[in-house]
């Protein structure tokens, strides 16, 4: 088995000891949660949690880049959510970035999320 270990210039740091992501002998990528931190700024995207998923699956988007994988390579991914209540507005943001065969999904209120953060979401890829 090899891992390589993920990192983007176009996703905020590490928040913590852990990568974006680990690619495991070129065909599974376990990417780590990403916040919704602009890592142009260093904050989180303004507009509450539309914007907040929106960031945080760009900042997916770009993790998975480097393993060479878009999000049509993303097989499952978990959405930890502060509040329940942005489940509907956090599912249309998510579909804009999905098309065609939509992976497993799992969507849980978590009682925090590093930062203070709205939303947070990790997924796996196959490449």
């Amino acid at each position: 088995m090899t891992k390589t270990i993920l990192s983007s210039s176009q996703a905020p740091a590490a928040v913590g000891p852990y990568s974006h992501g680990v690619a495991v002998s070129g065909t599974l990528v376990f990417l780590s949660g990403q916040l919704p931190i602009d890592p142009a700024t260093g904050a989180f995207a303004e507009g509450g949690i539309r914007a907040q998923t929106r960031q945080s699956l760009t900042n997916l988007r770009s993790v998975l880049a480097e393993a060479g994988a878009d999000l049509s390579h993303v097989i499952k991914t978990t959405v930890f959510l502060q509040n329940m209540d942005d489940f509907a507005a956090m599912n249309e943001e998510y579909a804009s970035f999905f098309t065609g065969d939509f992976p497993a999904r799992s969507a849980v209120e978590v009682a925090r999320i590093p930062k203070g953060a709205l939303v947070e979401i990790e997924a796996v890829a196959v490449i």
